[in-house]
């Protein structure tokens, strides 16, 4: 897992911030400087920030925990949807509906019943409906599995949740505080980093900016889920002995 240079971060608009009249003054401490009205992120501040809330996410995919990707931005859906994929994480990037983690065992129900309607498009148990009950069946499905199909092999609360936009996600962020999850998200200048465990000072806009820090944290989730899979092999082969 190679972390960024400065180059890369650069070329990406990692640095650039908001307006400066839209900034949150606790993001002094990420802030290089101002130029033409616009806050520029310390590129230093945000290496040693990746660095750290890499090495947290790599930990919990190694214990085996899971980390929920929460992106709901159109510029950065899919980047994130993709990322989580990758290394089969849940993820949301439709939209948060309230009450995901804080009332989650009402999200499994809607989950199975998901589910249980695909389960009945597909093996044939509504041919005995009309054509249009199988049509409002059929859209609510698509209408379900557009907003819970990130977290449809979610059975039970993740250990962390990473956020692209911690202020567009905030009940996200809330609920997460809430039930004591791990919180790592991309901070750009117009937010509080002080609410999230894991700040990165970043340029949350742009997608290349978005792409290249989340395909970080992802690279050091793989990384972590990999070491884990080794450890329980050594235990198995010890057991074995």
């Amino acid at each position: 897992m190679q972390t960024p240079t400065n180059k890369e971060l650069l070329n990406a608009g990692v640095h650039f911030g908001h307006l400066k009249k839209k900034w949150n003054p606790k993001m002094q401490p990420y802030i290089f400087m101002e130029h033409k009205g616009i806050h520029i992120i310390d590129l230093n501040r945000t290496t040693e920030c990746m660095e750290r809330a890499a090495k947290a996410m790599k930990q919990i995919a190694k214990s085996g925990k899971k980390i929920l990707f929460v992106a709901t931005k159109r510029q950065a859906r899919q980047i994130v949807a993709e990322a989580a994929q990758s290394v089969n994480m849940p993820y949301v990037t439709d939209r948060w509906l309230g009450g995901m983690m804080t009332n989650f065992s009402t999200i499994r129900k809607s989950v199975k019943k998901m589910q249980m309607n695909d389960k009945m498009l597909a093996d044939g148990t509504l041919t005995n409906v009309t054509k249009k009950e199988r049509l409002m069946i059929t859209r609510e499905t698509a209408k379900l599995r557009k907003v819970l199909g990130g977290i449809e092999n979610l059975n039970r609360l993740p250990s962390a949740i990473f956020i692209v936009d911690i202020s567009h996600e905030h009940i996200a962020l809330a609920e997460a505080k809430k039930i004591g999850l791990r919180t790592c998200g991309m901070v750009d200048t117009n937010s509080d980093p002080n609410t999230v465990d894991f700040p990165i000072p970043s340029n949350d806009d742009a997608s290349r900016s978005v792409k290249l820090i989340t395909e970080y944290i992802t690279a050091a989730i793989k990384e972590g889920l990999e070491e884990g899979k080794q450890a329980k092999e050594s235990r198995k082969a010890a057991a074995k002995e």
